[in-house]
């Protein structure tokens, strides 16, 4: 055996408190002498405690033993019981190994109770099982005579037997005998269809029957809640679903409802997309769709219940049917005519008080919740399309305007005048009216699509522009072959002169924004180069009556006092009676231009080197021929209406002053001064007009050109250059080759 304080180690702890505080005591006494007589009491009231603690130990211990002593007997009695179960155990074992043959005949004493009452159950539903054929028939029978609330009332009830009889089947779990029972319903599926069929004919001509007939359609509704009323039954008890079921009838209802209003209006195939039968087509759906939901408004809603929301519903079927019609229709090449019929009928009339904002419909119809019926994106792209188609119809008659008035230009008449003696022609009023049409056309529909068609009016007016200055190179290509045709050349040109400037005036007011009306600076340019074309030509006129006169200058016989600026003059003058048929800013134009040719054609003669003043006499003849030839053109351009500041006769003036010179030593300063008011003036002209004096030594030409080789001028801003434009011929070769032999 063990040691005590190994078995026991809170004895050992208890027996070293207990010494520890003996000594604690022992020590407090010895320090206290006064205390030591008390020891003889404090030994005998220890050993009483002791002894007291070691009777109840022993009363303790006593007890314990007695308790382990009894419970030892118990465990011999437990044993005892257990080994006599076991055998009891063991004994029923070897009885029910006795018994296993009986229990297979107990088994098959259930199989044959498990028959039993599925024979039961089916013998007692079997005089409602063979009345199903005949029911079934009466059913039908009704259904042909629409006698719909009766028919369904039969029909549920055959339902309702059979689900009875599968639900107890299937409660018992006798799901073999559920084939059988349902060979018995097999009529059930063909009275359904009946039924079914004969509903959705009577719901895809709900609108006309609720006009004629509304019993039925009302009949026909109350079927259709019965039925959900029994689908939502079923589907709370989910346990069992009969065959069929759900039927969802309700919905149908409404599949059917938005099937018959899209197949009655909307099918794109047989709609005529051409202007006038798509025309036909949106009238008839704003008749159609107005009266129709008038009938929903103002009776089928009265035939259904509220839940149905049936107005809200058939004006979201047709708003979506509408969509997909007209997007349908959009998907086809349609002409300009029906895109605007489209576009105006999507805008303006669907929502205006004569479709869906009728006031008969207000406040239940609204479509405004519904959305755009085609998308901003559809709009846009279907104004593009009607752009390009508006361009092209445009374009057509801009030609055919064209074509037109090149051949008024061949007629043997003068141009119409106005109310003032101007000509012109159709030309500006055609054009304006058509484009100013198209525009204010636009503008019905949307502020982009007249943005879209005054932009674009804009640019065909810019190429028509083009090809009406082609038509006048044209024109003038065939009068420079024969002079005689057009026989009013100059009138015609005039005419279209006055028909830029009414087109420049007018063109302003096709812009949609009044308060920023200015012509597109493309367009202005267009313009102004039709008419600098035709000023070009009506020049080049001049030009060819002109150059004969200046062909005989200068020359001895001019000098001697012919009548040749006196025809000139006359030249001049029966053109500036032709240019007075022209608007004023055209004309003062017309006679500037006109003016420096005149200048320019005279300059260019006498730098042609066709004759040298041989003597001092014959350069006074020459200054007074240049003084008397330029101050005639002067007085007749100032009689014409031109003053002094709009003339550049006095490039003439100046080259009088240079030819009178007397001295040519003083040529160097009067050259300056004649180059700083001239810049454009070059080498070779100033050489020219000395060659001209006949009096220039060599070493006063070079000392004159050396002058201008230091002063180099440079063009001034908005200068009219006029001896540029004049070629000088090049100066002969000091030598030629004799016409024999080379050595």
């Amino acid at each position: 055996a063990s040691p005590p304080d190994e078995e026991w180690p809170e004895a050992e702890k208890a027996e070293k408190l207990a010494r520890g505080a003996a000594l604690k005591w022992a020590s407090g006494v010895f320090y206290c002498p006064e205390k030591l007589e008390a020891l003889g009491q404090y030994r005998s009231r220890e050993t009483k405690r002791n002894n007291s603690i070691q009777a109840r130990l022993k009363s303790t211990v006593q007890s314990y033993l007695e308790g382990v002593s009894a419970g030892l007997e118990q465990l011999r009695s437990a044993a005892k019981e257990v080994q006599n179960v076991c055998q009891d155990l063991g004994a029923a074992r070897w009885a029910l190994i006795d018994s296993a043959d009986h229990f297979q005949v107990l088994q098959q004493m259930r199989t044959l109770m498990a028959e039993h009452v599925q024979l039961a159950s089916v013998v007692k539903v079997l005089p409602q099982l063979f009345s199903v054929h005949e029911v079934c028939s009466h059913t039908l029978q009704l259904l042909r005579e629409q006698h719909l609330l009766e028919a369904h009332a039969e029909l549920m009830m055959l339902e309702h037997l059979r689900d009875d009889i599968l639900f107890q089947l299937h409660l018992r779990g006798l799901s073999s005998a559920q084939a059988t029972v349902l060979s018995y319903f097999s009529g059930l599926q063909e009275l359904n269809e009946s039924l079914a069929k004969q509903l959705w004919g009577i719901v895809g001509r709900s609108l006309q029957l609720v006009r004629e007939d509304p019993v039925l359609f009302v009949s026909a509704v109350r079927i259709i809640e019965r039925e959900e009323k029994i689908d939502d039954a079923l589907l709370l008890d989910a346990t069992f679903l009969p065959p069929g079921r759900p039927k969802g009838w309700r919905q149908k209802f409404y599949h059917i409802l938005q099937e018959s209003i899209t197949g009655s209006h909307f099918l794109t195939a047989c709609v005529d997309t051409t202007g006038p039968g798509l025309s036909r087509h949106l009238a008839a759906l704003q008749r159609d769709v107005v009266a129709e939901l008038h009938v929903v408004k103002d009776l089928m809603v009265q035939c259904v219940p509220a839940y149905y929301n049936i107005l809200s519903i058939c004006t979201a079927t047709y708003h979506q049917a509408l969509t997909s019609h007209l997007q349908d229709i959009l998907q086809e090449d349609l002409d300009k005519q029906a895109l605007f019929l489209l576009l105006e009928w999507v805008l303006h009339v669907y929502q205006s008080p004569e479709m869906m904002g009728h006031p008969g419909l207000l406040p239940e119809v609204d479509v405004s919740a519904l959305g755009p019926l085609i998308s901003p994106d559809l709009v846009d792209q279907t104004e593009r399309k009607y752009v390009v188609k508006v361009k092209a119809s445009v374009l057509e008659w801009m030609q055919r305007t064209l074509e037109v008035e090149f051949k008024e230009w061949f007629r043997e008449e003068e141009p119409e005048t106005d109310h003032q003696g101007f000509f012109q022609s159709a030309l500006p009023v055609i054009v304006m009216q058509m484009l100013s049409e198209n525009i204010r056309v636009a503008s019905l529909i949307t502020a982009s699509l007249q943005q879209k068609v005054y932009s674009m009016a804009m640019e065909e007016l810019e190429a028509f522009l083009g090809r009406l200055r082609e038509a006048l190179v044209r024109c003038g290509k065939e009068h420079q072959k024969d002079r005689t045709v057009p026989k009013y050349y100059v009138p015609y040109l005039l005419a279209m002169l006055n028909n830029t400037l009414a087109l420049s005036s007018s063109v302003s007011s096709l812009h949609p924004d009044t308060a920023h009306r200015e012509v597109p600076a493309s367009l202005q340019a267009a313009l102004d180069r039709t008419q600098r074309k035709a000023c070009q030509l009506l020049l080049e006129e001049l030009l060819l009556d002109l150059q004969p006169l200046c062909m005989q200058l200068p020359s001895r016989k001019w000098l001697s006092g012919s009548q040749l600026v006196s025809s000139m003059c006359e030249v001049i003058d029966k053109y500036a009676k032709d240019f007075s048929r022209v608007r004023k800013p055209i004309f003062t134009l017309l006679l500037m231009e006109s003016e420096r040719l005149v200048t320019s054609q005279y300059l260019r003669a006498l730098m042609q080197k066709k004759m040298v003043c041989r003597s001092a006499e014959e350069r006074g003849q020459l200054c007074r021929r240049l003084l008397q030839d330029a101050s005639q053109l002067r007085e007749l351009f100032h009689g014409l209406g031109l003053d002094g500041s709009q003339q550049s006769l006095e490039a003439v003036f100046a080259l009088h002053e240079l030819i009178c010179l007397k001295d040519p030593a003083l040529l160097s300063l009067e050259v300056l001064g004649f180059i700083t008011k001239y810049p454009d003036v070059s080498d070779e002209h100033i050489s020219t007009l000395l060659d001209l004096r006949g009096d220039v030594s060599k070493e006063v030409r070079h000392m004159v050109l050396e002058m201008m080789a230091q002063h180099p001028q440079a063009l001034p801003d908005g200068y009219q250059p006029i001896f540029s434009i004049i070629l000088v011929p090049a100066p002969e070769l000091p030598f030629c080759l004799r016409k024999g032999k080379c050595a």
